[in-house]
Formats: C-alpha cells, structure tokens, sequence
C-alpha cells in the first residue's frame, strides 16, 4: 500500500482526507484544531492509517502562508514525509471536476488524488537557521516598508509646520536632527529659548562634536526660523501629527538596527551566506535575502530550475503557426528574491564590481538589448552562478 493523507490548512483549524492507496479512500474526511489536543488526535488518526497499511503515511498539504507551519513543525517532530505543494499545482488540479463545488473537505480529498497522479518528491527539511532567516529577513521587509511611509507623511508635515528646517542637518532623519526638532517643532518654539540654550540643548544630543558645531547648529536653526513662513496659522493637528511621526521614525530606527543585528549574526552561522559573498555585489544583507528565499539549493537539480523559481525565465505563447517573439519574464516566484538579485545586479555592475558580469551586460547591449533586457539577462546569468557555487561549495572567482 501507499497510504497518503491530504491536508487544506486554514486559519487554526485543517480538513483531512485519508487514501490507503490509489482510489481507496478511508473513512470520511476529519477535522484538525490546531491545539495540542487537536494536534494528539491528529497523531491518533496517523497511528490508525499505518496500522492499517504497514507504513507511515505520505502527508501532502498546500504552502498557506504561515498557517501550515504548526502542522509542518509537528510532522517533523513525529517523524512523517510530508509534501508542500505550490497552490498554483493543485488549484489547476481542483479544475479537472466537471462540477463547480469548493469545500475544504474536497480539497483535500483533491490533494489526495493530485498525489498519486504526480510525482512529488518529499520537502526537504530546512534548518531552524534557514527558517529564522527567512522569518528576520521579511520582518525586515515589512517594517522598512512602514518606514519609507512614514517618512514620507513626515515631509509632508514638516512642510506645513517647519520647511526651512529641512536643510539644517546633513541628514534629516539623523538622531540629532529629529530629536532638536521633537524639542523644537516650530519657529514659535525655537524663538522662545536663546541662542545658548537651544546650542546646549544640541551639544547634550550629540556629545561627540564640538561646542562650535553645536552653536553653528543652533545658529542655522534660528536662521531656519526667521525664514519660514506662515508662522503664525499653525493647526493644532499638524504639531501634533509631526511630533508622532518623529517618534514612529525613531521606533523604526531603532526596530530596524535590532532587526539587523540579529540578521548578521544568524548569517555568520550560515555557510552559504559566506559562501555567495565571495561574487562580487552581493553584500550581507543581500547575501541574506537570497539564502533565505533559496533555502537549500539541493531543491534544485538544474539552474534553470532556480531561475523559474526567481520568476525571471521568460513565458512562452505560441498558437498554431503563431509564435511570440516578445515575451516578459513570468514572475511566478519570489519576488523578494527578485527585489534581492536585481538589487545584487546593480551593485556588480558599479566599477568595483563584477568584471564578468560587466562585460556580460556589455556585450548583450551592444546585441541591440534593452538596458531592463539586459539586467533581466544579467541577473539569469548571476543565478547560475550562486547555484554553482552553492553546490561546488567553493568561492567565485572573478576571472574575465
């Protein structure tokens, strides 16, 4: 026999569907809470089926996002093969029914019969590492996307309260900067102390420049002041809003400096991180986004595999006499990993990059391509070679 159990994961709860072998199915279909109770049961029901077969049963589920990790933890706890199937596989397996009926329980009735049709292969393990990784690396995503919108609505008030004061500080959204202008959000509020206090009160900030350079601040502020307009019409709002954009943008800072730190020393653990680092334009936080959306690269026995799961193979129509000579790429994969390549793409192409790819990305532009049809090329190529030496386990050599 073949026992098999399919499994559609959903918030908290899993449908279930049990086969003994091809067009066998037993017993009706069975609920999961994802609870330690939930789960014992679940463990129940597995124990039954390989009594009955002889052999521990084959679990296929779909990737849900982060819903199927607890079932995918307590089968590796236990011991079972399970298999993650991309939901683009089975969703085109679930439009094989002539009838247009969609429950859980189906679905998982439909994974079970998508088993014995393919050929799937077990998931291969990932370590607690790779997982972490790639947990901090999208957390890292995510939040720098919140402060790229934050800073934004934050110039859009300071322009409304402060404008002038844009130019003050090198960096605006230093330490320093915002914590002068927390103590002083308006042209008001800059008037009401003097030259000396408002030069103390950046010195006390930043300890590490001199007294000149705090009054020089403290000077190119009150000029700032003097220069901004409408100071007197001020909505209550709009102070409001800058003082807690100022703070957001701190908690950022803060959450991404963590988020950082964390990321470089799971990294340092990781062998493949070091690895790709040795290819010239992949840094550390790059090379950490790719290990962690590639996960092992044994998943992948051709690096054309690789290049389809980065989505940047290009699509194919063709109908009858009729081929298409213009394709984009699918983007089906990882866009994270795209974002990651494209970005690694960028810095090798720099002077103190990559001369293979360099030259590479030359000689396709002088074929007549696009600079994005190049780039596109490039990142194909770079691909290639992060899977060569992620299998070779021996640095890139830069040789043109």
């Amino acid at each position: 026999m073949n026992p098999v159990v399919g499994l559609d994961v959903a918030k908290g709860e899993t449908e279930g569907q049990v086969f003994l072998d091809k067009g066998k199915p037993q017993g009706r279909h069975f609920s999961i809470v994802h609870t330690t109770d939930g789960f014992a049961k679940f463990h129940e029901v597995l124990e039954g089926v390989e009594a009955l077969a002889c052999v521990k049963p084959t679990v296929i589920l779909e990737s849900t996002g982060h819903y199927h990790v607890p079932v995918v933890r307590f089968l590796e706890e236990h011991g079972y093969v399970y298999i993650v199937v991309n939901p683009l596989i089975s969703h085109q397996a679930k439009k094989s029914s002539l009838r247009k009926v969609k429950t859980d329980a189906i679905d998982a009735y439909r994974l079970c019969e998508l088993f014995y049709k393919e050929e799937f292969e077990p998931l291969r393990k990932r370590g607690m590492h790779l997982l972490d990784l790639r947990s901090l690396t999208r957390q890292r995503d995510a939040v720098t996307s919140l402060f790229i919108q934050t800073k934004l609505q934050f110039h859009a008030v300071l322009d409304l309260v402060f404008p002038e004061y844009r130019g003050v500080f090198g960096d605006l959204f230093s330490q320093v900067s915002l914590k002068t202008l927390l103590a002083f959000p308006t042209p008001e509020a800059v008037f009401e102390v003097s030259e000396a206090e408002l030069a103390e009160k950046i010195k006390a900030l930043c300890k590490s420049r001199s007294e000149r350079w705090a009054a020089q601040k403290a000077q190119d502020i009150i000029q700032a002041a003097n220069r901004s307009p409408f100071r007197t019409v001020l909505l209550s709002s709009h102070l409001f809003s800058l003082k807690m954009y100022i703070q957001m943008i701190l908690e950022y800072k803060e959450h991404l400096s963590d988020l950082e730190n964390q990321i470089d020393a799971l990294a340092k653990e990781i062998e493949e991180c070091q690895i790709i680092q040795s290819i010239p334009g992949i840094g550390e936080t790059i090379a950490a986004t790719i290990i962690a959306e590639i996960g092992e690269i044994e998943r992948f026995n051709h690096p054309k595999k690789l290049v389809a799961f980065a989505g940047v193979d290009p699509s194919v129509h063709s109908s009858g006499k009729f081929t298409a000579t213009i394709n984009r790429i699918t983007k089906r994969g990882s866009s994270r990993l795209r974002h990651a390549l494209y970005l690694a793409v960028l810095c090798s192409l720099r002077k103190t990059g990559s001369q293979r790819l360099q030259t590479f990305y030359k000689a396709k532009r002088e074929e007549g391509k696009a600079h994005k049809v190049a780039l596109v090329a490039c990142i194909n190529k770079l691909l290639h070679w992060i899977c060569a030496v992620l299998k070779s386990q021996e640095p890139f050599v830069d040789l043109v």
